[in-house]
């Protein structure tokens, strides 16, 4: 077979999407990012992606890598390179029942696996929301709906099928490959290509599920009591706050999520969040946890989202951080902040355990902008409460570079990770800030 690309590995016969090919338009493109890539190669096992690496390689093209397409800053597509897109490897297996052992290929979307682990009572606190894919979260962190109960997704992590840059097919667990693992936990991106990992996920069928609202006072003082209701709260209760303004008014939509299917620890673990001044509930009820990362949620990603973002961890909420939130989504600019609640079992591990070093961080911001505003209007309303936050996840930067390095992976973490990405892509071929 012959491409605009040249001849083609017999193997990838039939899986190379170029432009003109009806399936183009479907696959060029990130939710956040229209790439125009020279080629998209359906992988449908570790030897397409071991091919499909070296025909990069040998055409000396710019490579991405995709498990879903959700990605801040549209690495996973680019322009006049190849797209390694592992949509078509989806399995979700339940390895052992007893030790709720699974295996989910990196391309399935957590919408996939909910669905998937819903029969056997079992889950995995992966995101929020279903369209992400496995492998981009799964290599990254994974601060879900569940996170203060189950921790990060990459700490239940046991094992990872890997294919490195020069093609070779490795299984990294804690006896075999433990650097590989470990890098692969957190600051994957750089290392290798997962196509498979192991997880050990929990007993679960039922959540319970609150929306609330609150209005937010011109100090911040109630979002710093949230901050409070929170590093306090049961480990079962995990919250995300949505910060935005009606004019002058700073408004948080709340969703709080209880790890549990009774009435009664459902109504002890919202009890102090519905003490806090301004909260009121817009609805509260039991569902099956696969209703928070639903199959409505599966969609193409055609770069419908355009969008600039950034993001800090907060050890605690103080006064001034309170009110330069407010100052941020009160601003003349319109900035989109969240808050994503941590602590729990999101700080059992030691910092060094895995390559996401923030183990003692209560808190996630994170802030957007959208057209017509921009990536100065981000940069203005971030500069209001960066002294305020430290550290980093790679997952919420749509610019990333060697700062936005620096603060996710600090000190000895960001030394161990750089070394490990040489050790395994010598020549960068993954991740270009890893000759840095």
């Amino acid at each position: 077979m012959t491409t605009r690309l040249g001849p083609v590995p017999a193997g990838l016969t039939g899986k190379i999407v170029t432009e003109g090919d009806p399936r183009y338009a479907l696959l060029r493109s990130t939710y956040t990012t229209v790439g125009r890539p020279a080629a998209v190669i359906l992988a449908e096992s570790a030897d397409d992606v071991a091919a499909a690496l070296r025909l990069a390689r040998e055409r000396n093209l710019p490579l991405a890598v995709r498990s879903g397409g959700h990605g801040l800053s549209g690495s996973a597509t680019n322009d006049n390179g190849l797209v390694i897109d592992l949509s078509a490897m989806r399995r979700v297996d339940v390895l052992d029942r007893g030790t709720r052992l699974v295996r989910v290929e990196a391309g399935a979307r957590w919408a996939q696996v909910a669905q998937a682990l819903a029969p056997h009572a079992l889950a995995i606190s992966s995101g929020d929301h279903g369209n992400v894919g496995v492998g981009g979260l799964a290599t990254a962190g994974g601060i879900g709906w569940l996170v203060r109960h189950y921790g990060l997704t990459i700490d239940h992590v046991r094992a990872v099928d890997v294919v490195l840059p020069d093609g070779t097919q490795v299984r990294a667990d804690a006896a075999t490959e433990p650097d590989l693992l470990w890098v692969m936990r957190g600051a994957g991106a750089g290392a290798g290509i997962a196509v498979a990992f192991e997880i050990e996920a929990i007993e679960l069928r039922d959540v319970g599920f609150a929306q609330l609202v609150m209005r937010v006072d011109g100090a911040g003082g109630n979002l710093q009591r949230w901050g409070a209701v929170m590093a306090a709260a049961p480990r079962a209760l995990t919250t995300a706050v949505m910060l935005t303004s009606q004019g002058n008014t700073p408004v948080a939509s709340i969703t709080a999520v209880v790890a549990s299917d009774k009435p009664a620890t459902i109504q002890q673990a919202l009890q102090p969040l519905l003490d806090i001044r301004g909260i009121a509930v817009q609805q509260a009820q039991v569902l099956p946890y696969p209703k928070l990362v639903p199959p409505a949620h599966l969609h193409p990603n055609t770069g419908q989202m355009p969008t600039h973002t950034t993001n800090g961890l907060f050890a605690g909420i103080n006064r001034d951080a309170a009110r330069a939130l407010v100052k941020a989504v009160t601003g003349r600019d319109p900035v989109l902040i969240q808050l994503r609640s941590l602590g729990g079992a999101a700080n059992d591990l030691d910092p060094d355990a895995t390559a996401y070093p923030h183990r003692h961080h209560k808190t996630l911001v994170i802030a957007s902008t959208f057209p017509p505003y921009g990536r100065k209007a981000l940069s203005t309303a971030w500069g209001a409460f960066a002294p305020h936050v430290d550290g980093a996840y790679v997952n919420f930067e749509s610019h990333p570079d060697m700062t936005t390095f620096a603060r996710a992976y600090p000190g000895p973490t960001g030394a161990r990770v750089r070394e490990l990405w040489k050790r395994y892509d010598p020549d960068g071929i993954l991740h270009r800030s890893a000759k840095a």
